[in-house]
């Protein structure tokens, strides 16, 4: 168990800001490290090394379940370190909520590399920090309470010895003198009140088990009613532990015979008792008659009564002797249900303590998920900005002040097919000034031709757009402007140009983005576009050019 003895720190709202022993781990002790560990790995709260880092806002670390302990008793709290470097801070940062704890993946990664030496006296395990609750779980130099609740901590390759001779509840009680005694003495107890001083079945089994006969094979001990197994020790140390129905039903056949033979008048029950044993049964009759010495005399009932009393006291303290062991066994199998029960409402306390965990987990991946969104919002949000910040950027280095243009048109072929087939039939140019505070103007173009040049001729117009600076400009606009389709070889460039019809909405000072365009629907046949006298398209490029003449 990794767990730490944590340190309280009283200046927190009056409440200890550590958690019980018995409700979280905290962190590592430092004991445990070989060498003094760096202040980046102790923990805020617990001064302990960090199990499970998490990082704050403010840049402090704590154990992760230290915070979980915090944050669920203390309310408005402030983060430990910062409160020790400033005494008055209390801004946001500094506030510890669930919200503002990360996972110090990184920090954690060098921690479990520390280098590591168990605690327990003479233990001589050494390793890295990640193995070290792993060793602690089964270290055998460990300090752990017995099982069965005495109190006693003992090591834990000490327990079976401790529950064997040492444990003060891991007694029973001899059901024929009510002593109370250990397993191990159970074992090596002669009970005064069996009767006359006749070995136990476990003295017996003692001299059966003496090296020398350990590979010779013994008949059961309860050959005498009638068991006729024969096998080395082990097996039949095997036999017995497997066997106890079968036993105890020999017994309690024994039991009737004796009890119908003392039921029977004398001579018949003494002529008949041949006949009710079983031939097993009839062997240990005649044994313990030889043993005890006792000749029945078929006209003295004394003498046949004593021996049946004899034989009833015999089975009576072999039955006795076989719910002695039953009875021990029975003890010990209530000690570890015992035991298990403990263990049982351990682990589950152990369960409530990670649901507990795992459902702050849900809470705080829920919260993190959300910020994460919103994040992701805002960058979709910034990606518009950026790209429309560049397409401004964009315009106003294309951008010309002088009245002026030179208007530059790729890929013709692809733009003419699109035309001809409807998809994009016209297209206009960046916006230009007749000034830098003058009038906003751009060309607008149909490859394929529009109105009475639909088909036959490129359509050319003159568009005014709003501009900045309307307000101040002489409405209408009144310029003489002019269209050129250059010939890349500088032979014969195309000229058309017109001055504006006063009267036209066209020219007036625009209420929309843009006026209605307005200027040459016949500005040049589309058959000459690639004669070869002039190379008004070259490299599948044309240019257009627009000047408007403001010294008119």
């Amino acid at each position: 168990m990794a767990a730490g003895s944590a340190v309280s720190d009283p200046s927190l709202n009056g409440v200890s800001s550590t958690p019980g022993e018995n409700e979280y781990p905290s962190g590592f002790p430092q004991s445990i490290c070989d060498e003094v560990p760096k202040e980046k790995y102790l923990c805020s709260n617990c001064n302990n090394v960090l199990n499970k880092a998490r990082q704050t806002v403010c840049g402090h670390r704590y154990c992760l379940a230290c915070v979980n302990w915090l944050v669920r008793n203390n309310k408005d709290l402030v983060c430990t370190k910062c409160k020790e470097e400033d005494p008055s801070v209390e801004n946001d940062i500094s506030v510890l909520t669930l919200d503002q704890f990360f996972n110090d993946a990184a920090i954690n990664k060098e921690i479990l590399d520390l280098k590591v030496h168990c605690a327990n006296q003479g233990c001589p395990w050494r390793s890295t920090l990640k193995n070290f609750e792993d060793h602690q779980s089964q270290c055998e130099y460990a300090l752990i309470p017995c099982n069965i609740g005495c109190g006693i901590m003992v090591q834990r390759k000490s327990l079976a010895t401790h529950l064997d001779s040492g444990c003060p509840n891991n007694k029973t009680s001899c059901p024929s003198c009510a002593g109370v005694l250990t397993p191990r003495e159970l074992q090596k107890h002669v009970c005064p009140n069996s009767g006359d001083k006749k070995t136990t079945k476990t003295d017996k089994r003692q001299k059966n088990n003496h090296p020398s006969s350990s590979k010779k094979k013994e008949p059961c001990i309860f050959s005498e009613v009638g068991c006729s197994f024969k096998g080395n020790t082990d097996r039949l140390k095997e036999h017995e532990s497997c066997s106890h129905v079968g036993h105890l039903q020999l017994l309690l056949d024994v039991t009737r015979a004796l009890q119908r033979i003392l039921n029977s008048p004398p001579e018949q029950g003494h002529h008949e008792s041949p006949d009710l044993l079983q031939p097993g049964q009839c062997g240990a009759y005649l044994t313990s008659q030889g043993e005890g010495e006792i000749e029945t005399d078929r006209g003295d009932p004394d003498m046949s009564d004593k021996a049946l009393s004899l034989h009833d006291d015999q089975a009576e303290l072999a039955v006795g002797q076989q719910l002695d062991i039953l009875q021990q066994r029975v003890q010990v199998m209530e000690n570890i249900i015992s035991a298990l029960n403990r263990e049982v409402e351990k682990t589950q306390i152990s369960v409530v303590a990670l649901e507990r965990d795992n459902y702050n987990s849900q809470q705080l991946i829920q919260h993190l998920e959300t910020k994460v969104a919103e994040q992701q919002q805002r960058l979709v949000r910034k990606d518009i900005h950026i790209t429309s910040l560049e397409q401004c950027i964009s315009a106003l280095q294309d951008v010309s002040y002088d009245g002026t243009f030179l208007w530059r048109l790729c890929d013709v072929s692809q733009s003419l097919r699109e035309a001809a087939n409807g998809q994009k039939i016209s297209q206009y140019s960046p916006a230009f000034y007749t000034a830098r505070y003058g009038f906003k103007v751009c060309m607008r173009l149909y490859l394929n031709g529009d109105g009475a040049g639909k088909g036959t001729h490129i359509s050319l117009f003159f568009v005014i757009m709003k501009g900045e600076y309307d307000p101040i400009l002489s409405w209408p606009f009144r310029y003489k402007v002019t269209f050129f389709l250059i010939d890349q070889n500088q032979r014969e460039h195309v000229i058309d140009a017109f001055r504006p019809d006063l009267s036209s909405a066209s020219f007036h000072r625009p209420i929309s983005e843009m006026n209605v365009a307005s200027g040459c629907p016949l500005f040049f046949p589309l058959g000459k576009l690639r004669s070869p006298k002039h190379a008004y398209c070259k490299d599948d490029t044309i240019y257009i050019k627009c000047v408007v003449d403001t010294s008119s």
